[in-house]
């Protein structure tokens, strides 16, 4: 995470059935770190994603469309598939994918590393493009959702600054769900500090990797800045982080995760990163976030199946509002 902005936060496979499913490929790239995103630099080449498409079972000429982020297990059938399933029965087609196994690694591997979270939000933009040409899609009407790792990338990816430096073109996300996020990153608050996409963030009252206080604070800093973020929360009771994952079965604590639940969020910005401290936005400083990275890593996980019912069921239904015509 120290290198987050130099810069660069788990499992098992079951099948879920899916409904008129295609596998396609879309061209992504890789950063190396957030800064030569931001600047718009040349990448190394292109990235190959393999990834499902699959529809609805309702025959229409267009669909409104989610994009499914994975969780830093990559992606699982048990896990962002089945939800993918869920939503398809709402009425939205999905696309799901890897980022980590289409770089040949894994999460764990990545985790931590400069190029971490700027790959996610890469690929993001790279499906969107690909769905946007997609005749089968209703471009204005292209959503994207994300599971802890890919939580942050759905919340990343509702920032002005790294849409336009990653998707200069019209097309843009018409809403963003992120499922118990890493709570990393945020904006530094300004009116056009987000693309203008309305934002849900799933939350549980026990994730200790992400503490509700913590958003709450960055909540009040954009009110009081005078730019409100376009940032809804549910919080739900007695839900751990990754309450959405069925093998994580019995709620234990796994130590070494790397957690930013004591660190301060990372705001970016068009100028410099910052750190929200004490309510205000102070000078980035590495060896800050070194020391507290350090000083709390872990944090717990725990399944919670009516939390998941619940928490598909506030997305579909946020969905729903969002992409209606």
């Amino acid at each position: 995470m120290v290198a987050a902005f130099a810069y660069g936060t788990a499992a098992g496979h079951c099948r879920t059935p899916q409904t008129d499913a295609t596998t396609i490929t879309f061209q992504s790239v890789t950063y190396s770190d957030m800064r030569q995103l931001l600047a718009r630099d040349a990448t190394t080449g292109p990235v190959t994603i393999k990834a499902t498409l699959a529809l609805p079972e309702q025959v229409k000429d267009q669909y409104p469309a989610v994009i499914v982020v994975h969780t830093l297990a990559g992606y699982r059938d048990a896990n962002e598939g089945y939800i993918a399933t869920e939503l398809r029965k709402a009425g939205f087609a999905t696309l799901t994918y890897d980022s980590f196994a289409a770089r040949g690694t894994t999460g764990t591997a990545l985790q931590g590393s400069p190029g971490y979270l700027p790959i996610g939000v890469a690929d993001a933009y790279a499906a969107l493009r690909f769905l946007s040409s997609e005749s089968r899609i209703d471009a204005r009407h292209i959503a994207i959702i994300g599971f802890s790792y890919g939580a942050e990338v759905a919340h990343l990816a509702a920032m002005e600054t790294l849409r336009s430096a990653l998707n200069p073109g019209p097309e843009r996300f018409a809403a963003h769900v992120a499922f118990y996020p890493g709570g990393t990153f945020a904006a530094i608050a300004d009116p056009a500090a987000y693309a203008g996409s309305p934002i849900l963030m799933l939350l549980g009252d026990k994730d200790d990797n992400f503490p509700v206080t913590k958003i709450d604070g960055y909540l009040a800093y954009a009110r009081a800045a005078g730019a409100p973020a376009p940032i809804q929360t549910v919080v739900y009771r007695g839900a751990y982080h990754a309450w959405t994952v069925p093998d994580l079965t019995t709620a234990r604590f796994y130590p070494d995760l790397v957690s930013t639940k004591k660190c301060p969020l990372l705001l970016l910005g068009p100028k410099r990163p910052a750190l929200l401290i004490d309510g205000e936005p102070k000078p980035f400083d590495p060896a800050a976030i070194g020391a507290c990275l350090a000083a709390a890593p872990g944090y717990s996980m725990g399944f919670d199946a009516a939390v998941r019912a619940q928490s598909i069921a506030d997305t579909a239904s946020f969905l729903q509002r969002s992409l209606r015509p």
